[in-house]
Parts: structure tokens; sequence; C-alpha cells
């Protein structure tokens, strides 16, 4: 399996996460894994809208102080 692609998104506000999140996913592949950094608390509902209307699959939400990890997998192409 590939490493897992970092889109460091810390600092920006939405739409900025999920902008870079679709720029990272024109580049992936199915079976790829992206995991998104972001500040902005919106992210966890916007990754979610995102991955259910792409096809894509969220594996992991995880926050802690300095920033909140979405991992995703790439199903879809």
């Amino acid at each position: 399996m590939d490493a897992v692609k970092i889109i460091d998104s810390r600092g920006s506000a939405c739409p900025g996460p999920i902008t870079d999140l679709a720029k990272a996913y024109r580049n992936s592949k199915v079976g790829d894994i992206m995991e998104l950094w972001a500040t902005d608390k919106g992210v966890k509902a916007d990754a979610q809208a995102w991955a259910t209307k792409t096809g894509n699959e969220i594996l992991e939400v995880k926050e802690d102080p300095e920033k909140i990890s979405i991992k995703i997998k790439i199903n879809k192409r």
C-alpha cells in the first residue's frame, strides 16, 4: 500500500480545506488513503458530505488541540 497523502489545510477557513481535498483527489487513484488536516471545525461535516457525494469513504476522524485529522479512502474516481 502507498503512503498516506497528507493534505495540510491548517489555518485555512471554509471552503479552503475541502478545496484542497478536491485538488488532491484529482491526482489520486482508487485505493489511495488521504489524510486531511484542518483547524476549521466545519471540516468534519464538509468532508462527510464530500465523501458521500464522490463515493469515497471516511475511515477516521480525530481531533486534538492542534488539528482535526480526517482519513479518507479513495474508492471511486
